[in-house]
């Protein structure tokens, strides 16, 4: 079976957000679940976002969405853990923001999962694909 590897990129470090794992969050393997980890990882992105004064609802006057999303998951997880998300947020590419995500244990700072998340700009008007700003490119750049 191939796997996702993914190799966080440490100097692109723009925020670090603690979390908790709900019992909520934990699946019939009695860890922490897929759906909880992508959830978990949104609120970490909209923190990070928000702290540059960015919403995903308006990214200098465009919406975001995800294109794609990998997730390498690389240890358990499970209620009550204090966990905290390092977001990353790489140079943009021309066509989109790409952003990862570290999920750590806080107790032995173990990484639970790591994830690289495409997002794209959208034109709210037309619904179509816009490329990413300069603007919004330094702003960006001014977290990490």
């Amino acid at each position: 079976m191939e796997r996702v590897r993914l190799e966080f990129p440490e100097a692109d470090i723009c925020h670090r957000h603690p979390l908790s794992v709900r019992i909520t969050d934990m699946n019939y393997g009695r860890h922490l679940g897929h759906d909880a980890v992508v959830s978990l990882m949104h609120e970490a992105r909209v923190q990070a976002l928000a702290s540059l004064g960015l919403s995903e609802g308006d990214m200098g006057g465009y919406l975001c969405v995800a294109a794609d999303l990998a997730v390498q998951y690389q240890a358990e997880s499970r209620w009550p853990d204090a966990l905290v998300v390092d977001t990353a947020i790489p140079v943009p590419s021309r066509k989109a923001i790409t952003v990862y995500h570290r999920l750590r244990r806080e107790s032995d700072v173990r990484t639970v999962a790591t994830a690289r998340l495409n997002l794209m700009l959208v034109d709210p008007d037309a619904g179509r694909p816009v490329p990413v700003p300069a603007a919004l490119a330094d702003r960006l750049m001014e977290g990490g």
